[in-house]
């Protein structure tokens, strides 16, 4: 194997080793992406696609050169007695040709297996940023949604306790001016009751005076009469 096949023949193991990188659940897609976008990736990935469409222009000259190399080596036909070592080499550069058309072939399917691998783990790091944002975004609404929730309970138990505490308010008033009127009312007897006592005893000095007036008046008659 030349010199050139031999670097194509790394390059596609390489490839290999890499795609399969990617496909084995080695790393998350975070550390892909993060390293996709390290500095010195991203210097490169700005002329990425220059990179890409060479390396996959260089593949595809070698395809048709293999190619090219074994139509010609495919078209031997033998005229009369060919040697055997003549053959047998006609044989392995056969061979090589074959092979190299693998190589380049496997080679320029695994570069846009690749590409295509690195813009669906770029995509995929993207949407599991994107949805732990929003999953994020979603707590914090619901915990916003249930701190409102929550003032509002407490809001509404306040202006309950008010309302109850007004009602209780309003029965004591009526309570107070139920026993004001009583009061009152009591206070009214009370002074009827004197104001009888009063009269009562108004009543009775006169009888007493009168009484004690009849006493002197009979007192003086008896005396008259003992005189006479």
């Amino acid at each position: 194997m030349s010199l050139v096949w031999t670097l194509i023949a790394g390059f596609l193991y390489a490839e290999i080793a890499f795609v399969l990188l990617l496909v084995l659940p080695i790393a998350s897609p975070y550390r892909w992406n993060r390293l996709f976008k390290s500095k010195f990736l991203a210097m490169l990935g700005q002329q990425a696609h220059i990179y890409f469409i060479l390396i996959l222009g260089v593949l595809i000259l070698f395809l048709l050169e293999s190619i090219r190399e074994m139509r010609k080596y495919s078209n031997f036909e033998q005229t009369g007695e060919v040697h055997l070592n003549v053959e047998m080499q006609h044989s392995m550069k056969l061979f090589r040709a074959q092979r190299n058309f693998y190589i380049c072939g496997f080679s320029v399917f695994l570069v846009l297996v690749i590409r295509k691998l690195v813009t669906l783990v770029s995509a995929q790091a993207n949407l599991l940023a994107q949805s732990e944002a929003s999953l994020k975004q979603a707590q914090s609404a619901t915990a916003a949604a249930r701190s409102l929730m929550e003032d509002k309970k407490t809001e509404k138990a306040k202006e309950a306790g008010e309302d109850t505490t007004l009602i209780e308010l309003n029965k004591l008033r009526e309570r107070v001016q139920s026993l004001t009127s009583d009061l009152n009312r009591e206070k009214k007897d009370k002074e009827a009751v004197k104001s009888q006592a009063e009269s009562l005893n108004r009543e009775y000095d006169r009888l007493t005076e009168e009484y004690s007036k009849l006493q002197k008046q009979i007192t003086i008659g008896g005396a008259g009469n003992k005189d006479d």
